[in-house]
């Protein structure tokens, strides 16, 4: 007789890259028959990303090795409540079902609380999170400041089972009041396998010779959308005010401020020594890991920061500012990385300088760094994710008591064990 297994349905706005390797491990697991319900296909099929300026059509496989559907959407498409509007999602939660949904749409969009009381009516239980590490918003805007911790300590009490991201978010989940026992850290996670074995394929030099670098040269690498909340700028200010010898500052990335920084480049005279890559596909990166030697996140906003663990695993040496959420899981300063206070050029400048003098300390850093992502690996977060599930199963028979109230029906009484059916 089969292994009776948990029903779960995973409700994603778009594939991405980040979350196809979990979702081929979830579909493996004995315990659980899994699927995906896409809002639209965006990143597997080409589309136009208004953060990168650009269309965006991810060159490695998106949609391999786990179940899933596209739902489409009625919806404008655009950054509004009626931006993702997917009606097709209420049939598709109530009659498969479930045991579980689990929901990775924003609040703000209509589909969300389609899933929300699809699930409710439906007697699922229904987990959703956030990868958010602090309740700072990336427009800064005082109002929400505000907004947020009030409509937060409500809104993730309807969740059955808090997914976060980092120790960070789990700290953040507790200050709100939720129960720890409610709140279930999945970890932010890349395909390690595949980064170590393309980045240690990649060819330094070749890639160093079609950027019109030297072997002998220090190479400092930005790799993100060049967006305000990103502060690329600061990068460019601290390399130019840092100045390194022989050293060259790659941009891999596209988006609003790339004019802006060509134009300070050569105000500030180093465009000689400045690389603009624009955007840089997912199967290139690797290589541009590998011919760096120092990576710079310089984010005021980032709930994580997966370059972080992209740069670990290809042997990029990383200096973060302390705003990104990756800092307190995968960077301990002076051992595994770096850290710096966000905004302060200056003190990066200082970091750049002493890192890049210091390199005969880059083979300790990168080892140490290796074996800490050893311990942050898909299959660590696929593993927490099962453990979320059947928390959350556990706790379905007062969902499916509140399912009934919200209609108008008796409450049944509790479920003296999780409702498991076999799939």
């Amino acid at each position: 007789m089969s292994e009776s297994r948990y029903r779960v349905l995973v409700i994603a706005s778009h594939p991405v890259q980040y979350a196809a390797p979990i979702y081929r491990l979830m579909a493996q697991h004995p315990r659980v028959y899994f699927q995906v319900a896409y809002c639209s296909l965006r990143g597997a099929e080409a589309g136009h990303d208004p953060e990168f300026g650009t269309t965006v059509k991810w060159d490695i496989p998106l949609l391999d090795g786990y179940a899933w559907t596209h739902v489409p959407n009625r919806g404008t498409g655009s950054e509004s409540f009626f931006g993702l509007y997917n009606p097709g999602l209420w049939k598709l939660i109530r009659q498969g079902r479930f045991d579980v949904v689990i929901c990775h749409l924003n609040y703000i969009r209509c589909s969300f609380w389609i899933s929300y009381f699809g699930a409710r009516i439906g007697s699922a239980a229904f987990i959703f999170g956030t990868d958010a590490s602090s309740m700072e918003p990336r427009d800064g805007r005082g109002w929400k400041r505000l907004f947020k911790p009030l409509v937060w300590r409500f809104l993730f009490r309807l969740a059955t089972q808090v997914l976060t991201a980092s120790s960070a978010g789990q700290k953040l989940m507790q200050s709100l009041g939720i129960p720890e026992d409610r709140i279930s850290m999945t970890l932010d996670t890349v395909d390690n396998d595949w980064w170590s074995r393309e980045g240690e394929r990649a060819n330094r030099a070749q890639v160093r010779a079609s950027w019109h670098v030297d072997l002998s040269d220090r190479v400092v690498l930005f790799c993100a959308k060049l967006q305000p909340w990103k502060r690329p700028l600061d990068v460019l200010r601290a390399f130019a005010g840092a100045a390194i010898p022989r050293s060259v500052l790659v941009f891999a990335g596209d988006g609003t401020l790339r004019s802006t920084i060509e134009a300070e480049a050569s105000a500030l005279g180093v465009r000689d020594q400045v690389r603009i890559l624009g955007f840089v596909n997912q199967s290139q990166l690797p290589g541009v890991y590998r011919a760096s030697d120092v990576m710079v996140i310089s984010s005021e906003f980032e709930p994580f920061g997966l370059v972080v663990n992209e740069a670990m695993l290809c042997g990029c040496v990383v200096v973060a500012s302390d705003r990104v959420g990756a800092v307190g899981d995968l960077i301990t300063p002076e051992r595994t990385g770096f850290v710096y206070p966000c905004g302060d050029t200056h003190a990066l400048a200082y970091t750049l300088r002493r890192v890049v003098g210091d390199s005969w300390q880059w083979d300790e850093i990168r080892r140490r760094a290796r074996a800490q992502m050893e311990r942050w690996s898909p299959q660590v977060s696929a593993l927490a994710l099962v453990d979320a599930v059947t928390r959350a199963a556990a706790h379905k028979g007062k969902f499916r008591q509140a399912g009934k109230a919200f209609v108008g029906g008796t409450p049944a009484a509790k479920a003296s064990r999780p409702d498991v059916r076999a799939s």
